[in-house]
């Protein structure tokens, strides 16, 4: 005679670690999706990003200096080595770039999710999606440039032309440090701290603010007009990473900007020694950049409501609290 005993042939254990919140949730929200947030996974992020950084860049000082030490560069007012307005250039964009392999390092520890939860909801870079938002932003890029020449002039540069072979040494360095540079800028602030704001609060606009005004802040205090433009553009850039589910739009609006005016340092003479920044930029500009800021924002949104990127995370399915044996004869 067969019995069918009720219980397990051998005990199962129950699922170890916490179940996923099967709710899809926005972009800022992305740190709620696994089931291991805490109130201080964020913080201590923060906290470890900022001092892996500081670390990481005083090493590359340290390269810099013995860099310039080989090769008999001349020293520079705070210390450094002169690398000349290229090298200095170069180097103060892997700087900024060096931010980018920390926030994925972040995201997986302390934060406890898969590295692309930073890059949008999808998990990972959505290169389509990333070619259309650079087809939306070619037009407002180019009606900036073009504007721009016919502003009155609010910089000491020099209006010399530096050569063209020059130039294209200059522009071909630009063209491969500057998009690290600027997707670093916002996986920091459109990235992490974004989600680490909202980690706390569900309202996207009060996520968006603070990373917004530290963006402002760290590029420096120069005129009441540079400062509400970046201001704006961190506004912009936030909403627009929210409203699309991932960082492809930010990225590319910041990497056009970055080229456009790094590229017109680059070509006249003196320019790429020049320390302004965006922060400086006088009223005429500001504005300028605002309105192409908005008008770029207008085609995203426009693109967005037709190409229809994906804006939540994919629900989750919570496991099962045990699994069963088959049963014995």
């Amino acid at each position: 005679m067969t019995n069918a005993s009720p219980y397990p042939a051998y005990p199962t254990a129950h699922p170890v670690g916490p179940s996923p919140d099967p709710t899809p949730h926005p972009y800022h929200r992305l740190d709620r999706t696994t089931g291991r947030h805490r109130w201080w996974r964020p913080l201590v992020g923060t906290v470890l990003l900022a001092f892996a950084y500081f670390v990481m860049l005083l090493m590359l000082l340290a390269v810099s200096y013995g860099l310039g030490t080989a090769l008999g560069a001349p020293e520079l007012p705070d210390g450094g080595a002169d690398l000349g307005p290229l090298g200095n250039t170069a180097m103060d964009l892997v700087s900024i770039a060096i931010g980018l392999p920390l926030v994925l390092l972040a995201t997986l520890w302390p934060a406890r999710r898969g590295a692309g939860t930073v890059t949008s909801v999808t998990g990972r870079l959505r290169i389509g999606w990333l070619g259309w938002c650079l087809l939306a932003g070619l037009p407002p890029i180019l009606l900036l440039t073009v504007i721009s020449f016919f502003l009155p002039g609010g910089s000491d540069e020099s209006d010399t032309w530096v050569g063209l072979r020059s130039f294209l040494v200059a522009l071909a360095v630009l063209a491969v440090l500057v998009p690290l540079q600027a997707a670093a800028e916002e996986y920091v602030f459109r990235g992490w701290l974004l989600q680490a704001v909202g980690a706390f609060l569900r309202s996207p606009w009060l996520a968006v603010i603070p990373q917004a005004v530290l963006f402002a802040a760290a590029h420096g205090w120069g005129t009441r007009w540079g400062f509400l433009g970046l201001l704006v553009n961190g506004l912009v850039m936030g909403l627009l990473t929210i409203r699309t589910g991932g960082l492809e739009a930010a990225i590319v609006l910041h990497v056009l900007n970055n080229l456009l005016a790094f590229g017109v340092s680059a070509a006249v003479v003196g320019g790429l020694s020049s320390d302004e920044t965006a922060a400086d930029a006088p009223w005429p500009l500001a504005l300028t950049a605002m309105a192409t800021d908005l008008l770029y924002a207008a085609l995203v949104l426009w693109l967005a409501r037709r190409r229809e990127p994906q804006r939540l995370s994919a629900p989750s399915t919570p496991p099962a609290p045990y699994a069963h044996a088959a049963p014995t004869a």
